[in-house]
């Protein structure tokens, strides 16, 4: 994909190396030069110093060859500004804004804006682990919660455990893992083998989740 991205704070800056590591072609803008220093030295991509819903500024970034345009300034209204710029004058085919304040959120939703609002966000995940009860909780769908947790094998006195045996005795389904050592993440068949330490993701019915959390590190 050809990416550009508007803003070199912590978002933007993550967000740049996040798709440069994956090597897509990725341009970062940002009115102060000093702030590509967060980019690091692995960084692959462009960066264009500018105003980033200057019309020559976009166009030096290679707007025109654009898949995805996100603005992630600090600025409410300058993402708001670069988003109807990107989309009407340049129909970049995906747009995508930071929104700070949530009461704007109708506003956004009403020009058909896609956004991402990181109050709401916050509020709502701290709010369903409050809820849930447990820092493993992802999410919830009808009687079942999704878990991503550290796999905690102290109380089965082994280092491992087939998935077959854990689903089996525990009515749950292990959707993924991620091996601890080489960061390797799979989705697994029954015959997979689970070691302690590994990270899991798993879907658990809501009432058997308390006698599986002695599975769960923390």
């Amino acid at each position: 994909m050809n990416i550009i991205i508007v803003g070199c704070g912590r978002v933007g800056s993550k967000l740049a190396m996040l798709f440069s590591e994956r090597q897509d072609d990725v341009t970062v803008i940002d009115v102060n030069a000093a702030s590509f220093t967060s980019l690091g030295r692995n960084f692959e991509g462009r960066t264009v110093v500018g105003v980033g819903f200057d019309e020559d500024v976009l166009l030096e970034a290679n707007v025109e060859e654009c898949d995805v345009l996100v603005a992630v300034t600090d600025i409410d209204n300058t993402n708001l500004m670069i988003s109807e710029v990107g989309r009407r004058l340049f129909e970049v085919p995906h747009v995508l804004a930071r929104l700070y304040n949530p009461d704007r959120e109708s506003a956004y939703l009403q020009l058909g804006l896609d956004f991402i609002c990181g109050t709401t966000l916050v509020a709502e995940e701290m709010y369903s682990k409050v809820v849930a009860g447990h820092g493993s909780h992802v999410d919830t769908f009808g009687d079942f919660e999704v878990l991503q947790f550290s796999l905690d094998l102290s109380s089965e006195g082994t280092d491992s455990i087939k998935v077959s045996e854990l689903e089996r005795d525990h009515e749950i389904r292990i959707i993924a893992f991620e091996r601890k050592d080489t960061e390797q993440s799979s989705i697994p068949t029954q015959e997979s083998v689970l070691y302690a330490g590994d990270v899991v993701l798993a879907c658990v019915r809501v009432d058997l989740i308390e006698r599986f959390k002695h599975y769960m590190f923390g």
